[in-house]
């Protein structure tokens, strides 16, 4: 009889040696970095590449014929390669550089959308939506004459699934929902909502900034005509991420913007642009904190990543066990499929006292609305405190954070 494969086991104290920010200490105590959702710490892989780049061969990319343009193109393209490669994509030329997630968002929106979008037509989006992904869709229909459409979510912080369905109608022409919410955690069955769309024949828009760093990202098997990155969340730069796009409405797609790199031949009559994804990359582009992007899709390529998320899932349960045990404090999203968010408001304490206060014992924690203002009036509060995990957190971590609310207690009584 054959033996089963031995689970592979996460070394998180590895990986932690790779993160030179955690070392620290902060107010004399060892720092515990819990905000990973607003921005991921950078491990030495991504800091080195970078600075090799600035150090060794920057130059521009694309247009010089000398040496060090040629090397600094030839990284550059690489890493676009290696993002197409972790999404899942089959081209690397459906792999769009922008800014992150909410330019990429704005860029589908500026064009795709003002292609698609007319005066009585509805645009789909969920209740649990970053601002990114609510602000650009709100300008389009203010512009196109069209609806905003909302799908609702339980009191658990889970979409509604037939009040999703029942609103996907002849006037729905785009839907855009968020992977992994950053406000709650909770984990869309992003595969059915595409699938149900596309029986419509309703293009989808993924943001995946949450999602890239805790699930294993695959837009083929997915079938979403677009999908968002921004590689801050994914332990690389800022500045940087990606947005893919099925080819045929790239090709299809005006230009976000003008200027060099995204054409063809420019006259005082008439230009032509370049083929995508040149097309959408107007300008010098970061052109460090895309080889840093791809440095950090190495890094995340590196580890077994089913360890990483059996790991995450374990954290996950140990931190909200351990805050649903504290009196007085209400758990915000708990959703039955989450990934590593614990949102939470302490009776009689605002959030931002909470993070104050967590931040003089070393502990870094999110305080406020987190871009979901939506999401806390559903819930009917101003602000929430959120602790977001990681692969570098620990259940260490997590007892510091519960000793650290031990400490609001003995302020507030």
């Amino acid at each position: 009889m054959a033996t089963a494969e031995p689970k592979a086991v996460f070394d998180v104290e590895s990986v932690r040696r790779q993160f030179p920010a955690l070392a620290q200490e902060v107010y004399g105590k060892p720092f515990v970095y819990l905000d990973s959702a607003a921005s991921a710490q950078k491990p030495n892989a991504v800091i080195e590449a970078e600075m090799q780049c600035y150090r060794e061969y920057y130059s521009n990319v694309h247009r010089g014929v000398h040496y060090m343009s040629q090397k600094a193109t030839e990284a550059y393209e690489e890493a676009r390669d290696k993002v197409s490669s972790f999404i899942g994509s089959g081209c690397k030329r459906e792999v769009i550089f922008v800014r992150g997630t909410t330019e990429g968002i704005n860029l589908i929106a500026s064009t795709f959308g003002r292609q698609r979008v007319g005066a009585g037509d509805e645009v789909l989006i969920t209740a649990m939506e970053h601002h990114s992904n609510i602000v650009p869709w709100q300008m389009l229909c203010e512009q196109q004459g069209a609806k905003l459409v909302v799908a609702p979510m339980n009191q658990r912080g889970e979409l509604i699934f037939e009040e999703y369905e029942r609103r996907l109608t002849e006037r729905t022409k785009i839907v855009a929902f968020v992977h992994v919410s950053n406000a709650l955690g909770t984990i869309n069955p992003a595969a059915e909502m595409i699938a149900a769309a596309q029986e419509r024949g309703i293009p989808t828009v993924v943001d995946g900034a949450q999602a890239a760093p805790h699930l294993g990202i695959d837009v083929a098997a997915l079938g979403c005509d677009f999908y968002t990155l921004s590689g801050h969340k994914m332990f690389g730069p800022t500045g940087i991420g990606a947005l893919y796009g099925k080819l045929e409405h790239l090709i299809a797609m005006p230009p976000y913007q003008g200027g060099g790199e995204m054409i063809l031949t420019v006259s005082f009559d008439k230009t032509e642009y370049a083929e995508p994804p040149a097309k959408f990359e107007a300008g010098t582009p970061n052109i460090a904190g895309a080889i840093g992007f791809g440095a950090a899709v190495d890094f995340l390529r590196g580890l077994d990543l089913e360890a990483v998320a059996a790991y995450e899932a374990d954290l996950l349960a140990y931190g909200t066990a351990a805050l649903q045990a504290v009196p007085g404090l209400e758990l915000i999203g708990t959703a039955q499929h989450k990934a590593a968010v614990l949102s939470f408001l302490i009776d009689g304490v605002h959030a931002h006292d909470v993070g104050t206060i967590l931040d003089h014992e070393g502990i870094a924690v999110r305080a406020g609305h987190h871009c979901a203002q939506p999401v806390m009036d559903f819930y009917g509060v101003a602000a929430t405190a959120r602790a977001s995990l990681a692969l570098y957190n620990t259940r260490q971590d997590i007892d510091r954070l519960i000793a650290g609310i031990g400490q609001i207690r003995e302020v507030f009584g």
